[in-house]
C-alpha cells in the first residue's frame, strides 16, 4: 500500500511542478477507484446534493447527509487525503459552531480535512479551525453555497474591483492557515495572479491551467450527470448512455424470459431431484 499523503506533502507541491489531482467521491466504491488511480485528494463535495440527492443546488445539503457519505468514502481511501465539504450554515454562524461541526468530520467520519467557502469574511473561522487542529482547504471565486449573492453561477473577478476582492480573499485565507485554496470560475489570468500571489497550492475548477492543481466533479468527468454541463468540464467518458443500454438489455431479456439463462443458474444433483419427484 502506498504511504498516506499528508497535508505537508500537499503544501510542498507549491511551485514544484507536481500538480495536485482532486476528484469527488461520495461512496466507498468510487473512493477506492480514485485512490487506486493516484488521485491526491478525494473530496466529498456538497455537490452530492445535486448529482446524487436530486436537489437543485448545494444549499439544502445537511450535516447528517455529508457525514453519512464521508463515512462511506473513508472506507475506500488509503493513500489520498479525504476532504469534506462543510455544508451551508454549518460554519457561517460563528467560529465555535464551525469548530464543533468540522470536528465531527474528522472524529466521526474519518476525514483528514474540511473545505469551507468564502474569503476575508471567513478568515477568523479558518484560524479557529486551525487552532483546533482541523486542517482547512479554502474555496473562493464562485462559491456555490452563496451563488445567489454573486449573481448566479457565473465567472467572478472580471472587473478591477472584483479582481482586487478575489486577491484579498486569497491572501486572507492563505494567511489564516489554509493548506490549499480552490479557485472556481475565475478568469485564467486572475487565477494565475492568485497562484503567484499565495504561498499555498491553488486548485482550479474553471480557473485556467496555471493553478497548482485541478478538481472536477467525478460524475461530470464520467458523463453520468446530464442535467447540465458547465463550460469548464471536460467529459473523459460518456457513461450515462452505456448505463441506459445495459438497463434496457436487462429489461428486455427479463421481459422475454431470456435472463437468467442456464449459465446464470445453479443445478441440483439428479438424485436429490429424483427423490423430491418420488415424494411428490
Amino acid at each position: 500500500m502506498d504511504k498516506k499523503l499528508t497535508i505537508a506533502e500537499i503544501r510542498e507541491r507549491k511551485g514544484s511542478g507536481q500538480r495536485v489531482v482532486v476528484l469527488t467521491a461520495y461512496d466507498a466504491a468510487m473512493a477506492r477507484v480514485l485512490d487506486s488511480e493516484g488521485v491526491d485528494i478525494v473530496l466529498v463535495g456538497d455537490s452530492l446534493g445535486m448529482v446524487l440527492l436530486g436537489y437543485d443546488s448545494t444549499v439544502p445539503v445537511t450535516m447528517d447527509e455529508m457525514l453519512h457519505h464521508c463515512r462511506a468514502a473513508s472506507r475506500g481511501v488509503q493513500r489520498a487525503l479525504l476532504v469534506a465539504d462543510m455544508p451551508f450554515l454549518s460554519y457561517q454562524v460563528e467560529p465555535a459552531e464551525a469548530v464543533r461541526n468540522a470536528g465531527r468530520f474528522l472524529k466521526e467520519a474519518g476525514c483528514d480535512a474540511v473545505k469551507i467557502e468564502g474569503g476575508v469574511a471567513m478568515a477568523d473561522t479558518v484560524r479557529a479551525l486551525i487552532r483546533a487542529g482541523i486542517p482547512v482547504m479554502g474555496h473562493i471565486g464562485l462559491t456555490p453555497q452563496t451563488a445567489s449573492q454573486l449573481g448566479g453561477f457565473r465567472v467572478q473577478g472580471k472587473d478591477l474591483a472584483a479582481a482586487r476582492s478575489v486577491l484579498a480573499d486569497a491572501r486572507a485565507i492563505a494567511a489564516a492557515g489554509a493548506f490549499a485554496i480552490v479557485l472556481e470560475c475565475l478568469p485564467a489570468e486572475l487565477a494565475a495572479r492568485v497562484t503567484r500571489d499565495v504561498a499555498v497550492p491553488t486548485i482550479g475548477i474553471g480557473a485556467g491551467s496555471a493553478c497548482d492543481g485541478q478538481v472536477l466533479v467525478t460524475h461530470d468527468l464520467l458523463g453520468l450527470f446530464e442535467k447540465f454541463t458547465p463550460r469548464f468540464v471536460k467529459r473523459y467518458a460518456e457513461l450515462a448512455p452505456q448505463v441506459r443500454t445495459a438497463i434496457q438489455g436487462f429489461r428486455d431479456e427479463v421481459a422475454a424470459g431470456r435472463f437468467p439463462g442456464p449459465e446464470h443458474s445453479f443445478a441440483m444433483a439428479a438424485e436429490v431431484l429424483a427423490r423430491l419427484d418420488e415424494e411428490g
